[in-house]
């Protein structure tokens, strides 16, 4: 649910270092300095990328997913895009608000991921999910079965399904300033609700990208300020996630967990900080981006992280996660 934008330079070129197992990272002067003022929940507060990125390695035999909302590629690309992939180097990364109109022409994405797949909107430069992949998946869809308005749904997810479980990766729609749009939100949720509940009674789902909903009150720096007054965090749209997760409704569904709070259960950390207001050094953020999963695959989940430090690229962080499964 981001606002309008402004711009913010990354600092220095990255050096990535070929050791995996370093988490360590050198930052610009300008992001040291404000890292002196780590927030209460134990967050960067820098607003460009590190310098050198890198991160541990991947634990054998699981698979690493990573989702990043980039707010618009060719943006993102100026602003240091490359150097967090090279360094993730995941198996398979979903991008949402790409903003591209058309496939992109990149050599180093293709040759990275041989497989991949971009949903783009018909309005210009607006919303766009991508699913980019080391594996070829069995089958590609760019649907939401039953929802009435394709031009709503365009754009917006992708589904790749594998020998193992479903990737399903979304750009949920935003309730809108002033709520405007709730009702368009209202429709998608329904609709998807039926949709991936159909996926998971064939086989594992792994949902992610940005679902544009804040699930609780430790998922927002402000939660009473913002409390059915903002999009991503209404009554219905809490509500509507809820339902997913525990299917109140219908207690023969199968249930979906939140990876991400069900292993930080306690924190209040988050993936998405406006560029304005300084709502990144003051810690002002909200947890938008998620990996949400089929319960009975749970267990097999080994790490899920916000690479909180990776800001500046883009208004998100990034948000990883492996499992113990092969595609």
């Amino acid at each position: 649910m981001p606002p309008s934008k402004t711009s913010s330079k990354r600092k220095g070129e990255a050096n990535l270092s070929d050791n995996e197992g370093s988490s360590t990272l050198t930052v610009s002067k300008k992001a040291r300095t404000e890292n002196k003022s780590v927030r209460e929940n134990s967050q960067p507060t820098n607003t460009v990328l590190p310098v050198n990125i890198t991160f541990p390695p991947r634990e054998p035999g699981t698979v690493r997913l990573a989702t990043w909302n980039i707010c618009g590629l060719v943006a993102s690309q100026k602003k240091g895009f490359k150097y967090y992939v090279e360094a993730e180097d995941p198996d398979i990364l979903v991008l949402t608000e790409t903003k591209v109109n058309d496939v992109p022409n990149d050599p180093a994405l293709t040759e990275r991921f041989p497989y991949a797949y971009w949903s783009t909107s018909n309005k210009k430069s607006y919303s766009g999910t991508a699913i980019l992949s080391k594996h070829e998946p069995l089958n590609v869809t760019q649907v939401l079965p039953g929802h009435p308005d394709p031009s709503h749904v365009k754009g917006r997810i992708i589904t790749l399904e594998f020998e193992n479980f479903y990737v399903v990766g979304t750009y949920v729609v935003n309730a809108g300033n002033g709520l405007k749009t709730l009702g368009e939100k209202k429709e998608w949720n329904v609709h998807f609700d039926a949709y991936i509940r159909d996926l998971d009674s064939k086989k594992p789902v792994i949902w992610t990208g940005d679902l544009n909903v804040a699930a609780t009150e430790m998922d927002l720096a402000n939660p009473k300020k913002n409390w059915n007054k903002t999009a991503g965090y209404t009554e219905a749209e809490t509500t509507a996630f809820k339902k997913i997760l525990a299917s109140p409704n219908d207690i023969s569904a199968n249930k979906f967990v939140d990876v991400w709070r069900q292993l930080h259960p306690t924190d209040r950390h988050y993936t998405y900080f406006s560029y304005r207001f300084n709502c990144r050094t003051k810690g002002l953020g909200w947890r938008l981006d998620m990996f949400v999963l089929s319960e009975r695959i749970m267990e097999r989940v080994k790490m899920c992280e916000i690479r909180s430090e990776i800001y500046g690229a883009s208004d998100h962080c990034p948000l990883v996660m492996e499992i113990a499964d092969k595609l």
